[in-house]
């Protein structure tokens, strides 16, 4: 271990595992998920001190489990005698089996976690805030700083989200039959708001936080490994590396915003392109088609193309057509009004725009301004477009994202 980058990258696939260990033998996952943040803390103070223990999962169930005993002995004697048997294990001892238990648990409870934090009951800021503390071992103030809130504020939706839990009376493990493909749903499209934040995050100086993306991807692999044999998994994994392989080329040297169109391709990761492109080629006709697996074919095609002008726009366009037949969306046709004006002109790229224009979930949204102005730009109009790329940049709250649209306006003056 070297330093902290190398302590995180030991301990985050460990954290809902060890949540997992503790939920299972004593329930009650509010106490559980603090007392594994506080066994993380220990184990940052520690490790890098005194070494990694032979068995750091053990070690972290034995340091967790006394900050459960600790808590519980000032409640009731009972608990006291339950969790006994905790405070005598050593603390490199491989994790013992807990009531109930026939031997120390090794089950990877990753996917499991998810379900928890990711319960319908807990509204989707939450889910996002929860997943990244119980799943990814963020702690509270570092999901703060990535969303640019106040730790204050980060700390009561992580309280929410533990509220609505207990108050929904979950059970720990999988969903039954019958919302099982619902609840999974849910899970990935938790990691892709993760993702989608890193990537382009909503507010801040910065265009990425590439920690946030970072961690949906590792969280994506983790279900993907849970789950090799289910579409959407695979979909999602490949979405999300064909499209962070190009985060390099989104930013220029002052760290303004650079459009897809404009990126130097030659500092595109060519081995993420390479699994990616991969794992949708091997997922895709297999089974059902998903929204992710056709998402992750329109990245792979982006990819794929030498540059803007030989990119196969007409497949694409199709591939919107399919995308909007399982999931429509004023984003979806946002999206493909662009692949559209790329095969057809744009004129008939705004049609399809002004097909979305009264849509009250576009409301908040910079983006229908910034792509009818770059639209109306390319079909010659530029006082409209330079009134929506306005338009746009007042309604942004990224900083990179409202300096690009501004320019783009005075271009136009």
């Amino acid at each position: 271990m070297t330093g902290p980058a190398a302590l995180g990258e030991l301990l985050r696939p460990l954290v809902p595992r060890v949540l997992g260990v503790l939920v299972r033998r004593y329930g009650q996952f509010d106490a559980c998920e603090d007392a594994v943040q506080e066994a993380l803390i220990a184990a940052s103070a520690q490790w890098p001190a005194e070494g990694v223990p032979d068995n750091p999962q053990a070690w972290l169930v034995t340091v967790a489990a006394r900050r459960l005993t600790d808590l519980w002995r000032s409640e009731s004697a009972r608990r006291r005698r339950e969790e006994s048997l905790a405070l005598r294990e050593p603390a490199d001892a491989a994790a013992v089996a807990g009531p109930g238990e026939d031997r120390p648990s090794d089950r990877d409870d990753t996917l499991t976690v998810l379900f928890l934090c990711c319960h319908p009951a807990v509204s989707p800021p939450s889910q996002v805030a929860l997943t990244l503390r119980a799943v990814g071992g963020l702690t509270t103030a570092q999901i703060a700083k990535a969303f640019l809130v106040p730790e204050a504020t980060m700390a009561r939706r992580v309280t929410r989200a533990k509220e609505s839990i207990a108050a929904a009376g979950s059970s720990f493990g999988e969903p039954a039959a019958a919302e099982y493909t619902e609840r999974l749903r849910v899970v990935l499209q938790v990691l892709y708001l993760i993702f989608n934040e890193g990537y382009t995050a909503t507010s801040g100086t910065d265009l990425q936080v590439p920690e946030l993306a970072h961690e949906a991807i590792r969280l994506a692999r983790a279900v993907r490994a849970l789950r090799p044999d289910d579409g959407e998994v695979a979909g999602l994994l490949a979405l999300l590396l064909l499209t962070d392989a190009r985060r390099d080329a989104r930013t220029g040297p002052g760290g303004e915003l650079v459009t897809l169109a404009e990126q130097d391709r030659e500092h595109w990761d060519r081995a993420m392109i390479a699994e990616g492109a991969a794992l949708i080629g091997r997922t895709l006709g297999r089974g059902p088609v998903g929204v992710y697996q056709v998402q992750a074919a329109i990245a792979a095609l982006h990819d794929e193309a030498p540059s803007t002008e030989t990119t196969d726009w007409v497949q694409i366009a199709q591939l919107y057509e399919v995308l909007q037949e399982l999931a429509p969306s004023p984003v979806v046709t946002l999206n493909q009004a662009i692949a559209v004006s790329m095969v057809d002109g744009p004129t008939r790229g705004l049609e399809l725009l002004d097909t979305i224009a009264g849509d009250s979930r576009m409301r908040q949204s910079h983006r229908l301004d910034a792509v009818r102005a770059h639209l109306l730009e390319r079909a010659g109009d530029p006082a409209a477009a330079r009134e929506h790329y306005r338009r746009a940049a007042a309604r942004t709250a990224s900083e990179p994202e409202q300096r690009y649209l501004e320019n783009r306006a005075a271009r136009l003056d």
